[in-house]
């Protein structure tokens, strides 16, 4: 399989088209652009479309001002304000044979790009990612905490494009992926009832149909995290809602990982409530949360010479927010979406494009 070579130049190079959804990111977008343009990927052979979900703070004037500068740049209007209406805006816009999905709120290494096309040509893929490296939004104990907890696999499972990996692999899923342009003709688009995990969906989907996903360690970007307790509940809350209906969609559990937290949060509630009515129930509580809290409080101890003693303190608050909010909002879809058979929205002023 190979990228069509009327889209390529004589120096093997396919034009790329490079799609960046985006709403309220004033504070991110710029470095976001400027990280992007930095890259030595050929300028010639690199279109990038900014789809901005009808901005009200400083981002719509921070594209213009790149893109009056930069002729490779223009930005869509996306009047859905979604991310999935966002990135099938700039699929249909897009003249490359390699799409490239990249957030406002990650900064990207000079050699990106081009990595990601060279793993792409090298392999049989279908998408290719790298490690996404969860930096803290500020110097706060907090943020530093938030972002520990991120990458951490008592945080986030094996999912290897948070936590890394040693070799490159073969995986069900990568952020910001890079794809080859005939994917979208073979399995369709970004779904617009999933506002959150949209990305991941295609991903399962694109495997179920005998697609292939390759993550290569060599290739990191770093993400900002959220940098206080509640954006990273709402921001995990919203993954773990929106997971049932891509089960629903998909037809089933592809991954093991996204039943730990729910399992966890049904486990409190069933002995919560025995505990009102007896002692052996209360005992079952009890020591429920010991152990959850003994292995935080053993991962924030061996944390304490990376983090210091604030900010490993702090993740008694980020596990809980990473697993409750992820479990709490993963049953609230399970009766919404497969027991109410709720399609899903297509509005979320209040939800942000970025991961």
């Amino acid at each position: 399989m190979t990228v069509a070579s009327e889209s390529t130049n004589v120096a093997g190079n396919p034009l790329v088209t490079v799609i960046v959804p985006c709403r309220n990111e004033g504070p991110w977008i710029g470095a976001c652009l400027q990280s992007i343009l930095d890259n030595d990927y050929p300028k010639d052979r690199l279109e990038i479309l900014v789809v901005d979900g009808m901005s009200n703070d400083e981002t719509r004037k921070v594209i213009d001002s790149f893109a009056a500068k930069c002729p490779m740049l223009r930005w869509i209007c996306n009047e859905k304000r979604i991310t999935p209406s966002a990135l099938n805006l700039g699929i249909a816009a897009a003249g490359g044979s390699v799409i490239v999905r990249m957030d406002a709120h990650v900064a990207y290494p000079h050699n990106y790009i081009s990595s990601l096309i060279e793993l792409l040509l090298q392999t049989e893929a279908d998408n290719v990612g790298g490690v996404c490296q969860t930096m803290p939004a500020s110097d706060s104990a907090m943020a530093k905490a938030v972002a520990f907890g991120m990458s951490h696999p008592l945080g986030v499972g094996n999912s290897y494009f948070r936590i890394g990996s040693t070799k490159d692999r073969w995986v069900d899923t990568v952020p910001f992926g890079c794809y080859r342009r005939d994917v979208f003709d073979r399995i369709g688009l970004f779904d617009e009832d999933l506002v959150r995990d949209q990305d991941e969906e295609l991903n399962l989907r694109l495997i179920k149909q005998g697609g292939r996903i390759r993550l290569s360690p060599k290739i990191v970007c770093n993400y900002y995290a959220r940098d206080s307790l509640g954006k990273l509940w709402q921001q995990y809350y919203q993954y773990g809602y929106f997971k049932p209906l891509v089960v629903r969609k998909l037809g089933g559990v592809m991954t093991i990982r996204q039943l730990l937290p729910p399992l966890l949060m049904l486990v409190l509630m069933v002995t919560a409530l025995a505990a009102a009515w007896s002692w052996l129930g209360l005992a079952a509580f009890a020591a429920v949360v010991a152990s959850y809290l003994l292995t935080i409080g053993t991962v924030a101890i061996r944390s304490v010479r990376h983090l210091g003693w604030t900010a490993a303190v702090a993740l008694f608050g980020v596990f809980p927010a990473l697993h409750l909010s992820y479990g709490f909002g993963y049953l609230r879809g399970v009766v919404e979406f497969l027991i109410l058979r709720r399609k899903g929205f297509r509005d979320a002023s209040s939800i942000p494009m970025t991961r």
